[in-house]
């Protein structure tokens, strides 16, 4: 069955198991529903007993495989199964010292996300080095052989503490029905009909584990939408639902197009999106009535955007909608900093789902109290306040670039990346703006962002809010370099991006708001476009009449290029942008100035005791390397290049430029 969103497939399938029940088709206790949360397998269960098949097992595949093992281990093994672990991350921790790796807390979590890939999709530590890059597979800051190490000496650890965690449930599971025959024909002769929800969320061993409780036979059915694929990351495939009529071809196909939750309106959207794509989805037919028209916001900054859609859910609260129906949903859990402000100085509570509020997070509290210290150290006035801020968060192991990647690495730097572009908007908006001022800043906004939860609008990232739904639906953030994501730097990746907007479009019941910003932060440069998924869609915008910006490498901070000003081409990572210009085209500088303006702050960095970037960042190099500017007030119009660095710095670097 290809069900749409919104189409009701959870009613379809229970009503089927139902009625197979009802008709005698189907012994109840041999029917086995599977899904892929507790959460859904608890409705499913909930529904069949108003149905009147209380008998039927409903479970994720986790507790099924688990119900095995345990049952089945000291038949076949003797004794009692491995205990199953809580987390990965102390026997992570205890792998990473074991191989004489630093890893901090996020990076911990990172390296147990991996682990989690690699043995769903059947890769082993042996393997892992090899496969791993073909696959577009990384963690920040370790590479692949590290995390080779860190996982075999992960399992020998696991084994020597007679442990077990949640995916070797799946492949002890898998060992058990493939290593012994009386186990395989005992569940066989228990389970006789399958009927798996969410069948594009399956990974290598949960398909490998059905077909061991299939046994061949062909009882099964299967629900899923590809178009809802947004977990491969985490090893889901949507060719097994895809090619299913193929490996099963006496089997029935069903499509459910109707949708009954959303608009005309919202469908409209939804189906325009994944228009002319190769994500084999169903086309969406709209039961409900019609409702409003899609709204579209064009910002100027983050800060003019949560206000805008601060507004609109106040207007909404005011005709009638409840706070409870009404949802903000971006692309990572950064991003919902500027939406708490905004809704709490309105006094409108929200909930954030899936991650803590931002000032709660921890690296935001410890990036709090090392600002807080060093501002009882005195050292306030040492530097610049942005330069400061810097400064302190590089003490965590924060820098200008972004880790490659995505996980718990990323969004920490995020978070962290959000304090900096806080005290830029901070000191651009102050006289005199200094490190006191802007912590009882942050301390203000920490305080006021504590509303109750009780009934409120919800914050969540897209993934979070798959399998929700709400009246209002917000789309936030929906810029090039958000959506799609920096990091989706392949077709694939670009396409399951598209399918995250989707799941994002569909959660809506009657009003959806589609946003996007120009800028980061207020002041800054109109260099943003918005996504590309978009396109064909949304109506004409500032950014469609506005000619574009030739970049500059000399511009000051903010200014940040689109298209390469060699050759045209658009620019498509962060650090392309700031340069000015792309990968394959030429420096424009003077290299060997460049390595010698390196080699300087280098020596200058180790006298200092500090991070080479907290000198001068390389596209500061890269533009005094360009430029070369002669005096002091060259020097002024340099990206990065503020009155603190300038008094600090303006002699050895005017030297330096002087000797090339």
């Amino acid at each position: 069955m290809l069900a749409g969103a919104g189409t009701g497939k959870t009613r379809a399938i229970t009503h089927r198991i139902a009625y197979g029940v009802a008709t005698g088709t189907y012994n109840p206790t041999e029917v086995l529903a599977v899904t892929f949360t507790t959460r859904a397998a608890g409705e499913m269960r909930g529904r069949l007993r108003a149905l009147g098949a209380p008998g039927v097992q409903a479970r994720t595949f986790h507790s099924a495989a688990l119900r095995q093992v345990r049952y089945f281990w000291p038949k076949v093994y003797g004794g009692e199964p491995p205990q199953l672990t809580e987390s990965k991350i102390p026997i992570i921790a205890g792998a990473a010292r074991r191989n004489r790796i630093e890893v901090d807390q996020a990076r911990l979590r990172d390296l147990a996300s991996e682990i989690e890939w690699a043995k769903v999709t059947n890769v082993r530590p042996d393997r892992y080095e090899q496969i791993a890059p073909t696959r577009g597979r990384e963690v920040s800051g370790l590479d692949a052989a590290s995390v080779a190490h860190v996982f075999g000496t992960y399992e020998e650890l696991k084994r020597e503490q007679g442990r077990m965690d949640m995916e070797d449930v799946l492949l002890l599971g898998a060992a058990l029905l493939t290593e012994d025959d009386r186990v395989a024909a005992s569940v066989r002769q228990q389970y006789k009909w399958f009927v798996v929800d969410e069948y594009q969320d399956v990974s290598p061993i949960q398909a490998a584990l059905l077909d061991l409780w299939l046994g061949g036979r062909q009882e099964i059915c299967v629900v899923g939408d590809p178009a809802q694929t947004i977990y491969s990351f985490a090893g889901a495939r949507a060719d097994y639902l895809t090619e299913f009529p193929a490996k099963h071809p006496g089997g029935t196909n069903v499509e459910l197009v109707r949708n009954y939750r959303s608009t005309p309106q919202v469908i409209k959207a939804a189906n325009a999106l994944l228009a002319g794509t190769s994500t084999g989805a169903v086309t969406l037919r709209a039961q409900a009535e019609s409702g409003p028209e899609l709204r579209w916001q064009e910002a100027p900054d983050e800060v003019a955007e949560a206000e805008a859609v601060a507004t609109e859910i106040a207007r909404l609260r005011d005709t009638g909608v409840p706070l409870r129906e009404m949802a903000v949903l971006f692309r990572i859990n950064a991003q919902s900093e500027a939406f708490e402000e905004a809704l709490a100085s309105r006094s409108i509570p929200y909930v954030v789902r899936g991650a803590a509020r931002f000032f709660e997070r921890p690296e935001v509290r410890q990036a709090l109290a090392l600002l807080r210290a060093s501002l009882r150290a005195g050292e306030a006035a040492r530097d610049g306040l942005v330069d400061q801020v810097r400064a302190v968060l590089a003490g965590m192991g924060w820098n200008a670039e972004a880790p490659s990647g995505r996980g718990q690495a990323r969004d920490r730097w995020e978070s962290l990346t959000a304090l900096v572009s806080q005290a830029e908007e901070y000191a651009g908006g102050e006289l005199a703006p200094t490190l006191e001022g802007f912590v009882t800043e942050l301390d203000r906004r920490a305080t006021e962002q504590h509303a109750p939860v009780a009934e409120g609008v919800t914050l969540a990232t897209l993934h979070t809010a798959k399998g929700l739904e709400w009246d209002a639906v917000f789309l936030a953030g929906l810029q090039e370099g958000s959506m799609p994501i920096t990091y989706a730097d392949t077709p694939a990746a670009v396409e399951e991006e598209r399918r995250l907007l989707y799941v994002g479009i569909t959660r809506a019941r009657k009003h959806l708001s589609l946003s996007w910003a120009l800028a980061r932060n207020p002041g800054g440069q109109a260099r943003r476009k918005p996504s590309r998924f978009l396109a064909g869609m949304r109506p004409e915008s500032v950014t469609d009449k506005a000619p574009a910006a030739s970049g500059s490498s000399g511009s000051k901070r903010g200014r940040k290029a689109s298209a390469c000003r060699l050759c045209r081409k658009p620019l498509a990572s962060s650090r392309e942008r700031n340069r000015g210009f792309c990968a394959d085209c030429p420096p424009p500088y003077d290299e060997e100035l460049f390595a010698s303006l390196k080699a300087w702050r280098r020596e200058r960095a180790d006298a200092e005791s500090v991070p080479a970037f907290v000198v001068f960042s390389d596209a500061t190099l890269e533009a005094l390397a360009e430029v070369k500017p002669t005096d002091r007030q060259g020097l002024l119009r340099i990206n990065g290049i503020g009155a603190a660095k300038l008094e600090k710095y303006a002699d050895d670097v005017l030297a330096v430029l002087n000797s090339a």
